[in-house]
């Protein structure tokens, strides 16, 4: 894909948002595959070149809209890199897990159960990474 100028800023976006490691640890994994590779060239330009990069939210709030999407669509791989994306963003564990228990009553308890278990190991996995906690 040749790189637009959304493109460029699209990526500049995404590696501001998950680190330079994360977006690394990707191109290596999922993203190496030529098929997830079109998807990621898409995705980069469309969604992080051109929502992340509007006027009218700050980058805090579109990560929570992330979480809660997520979180409400039952979409757990995602949750997973949204949840480190809101952390790197400021939200706290604790508001994190709260936003999601507050959705328990909205969406159902099985659904965040399932969303509990997963920022668990995410929330896990992120402090032993960054020494943050």
């Amino acid at each position: 894909m040749a790189e637009s100028e959304l493109y460029k800023k699209g990526a500049a976006k995404s590696r501001q948002l998950m680190g330079d490691a994360a977006v690394e640890a990707a191109g290596k994994g999922v993203y190496s595959d030529p098929v997830m590779q079109k998807f990621l060239d898409v995705a980069i330009e469309n969604v992080f070149g051109n929502l992340w990069t509007r006027p009218g939210l700050d980058d805090k709030t579109r990560a929570l809209i992330c979480v809660i999407s997520d979180t409400c669509t039952g979409r757990e791989p995602e949750l997973a890199l949204h949840l480190r994306m809101a952390w790197r963003r400021g939200w706290t564990e604790g508001a994190l897990t709260e936003v999601r228990l507050d959705l328990s009553g909205y969406i159902g308890v099985r659904i965040i159960r399932g969303s509990m278990l997963l920022a668990s190991r995410v929330f896990k996995e992120y402090r032993a990474e960054t020494g943050k906690g």
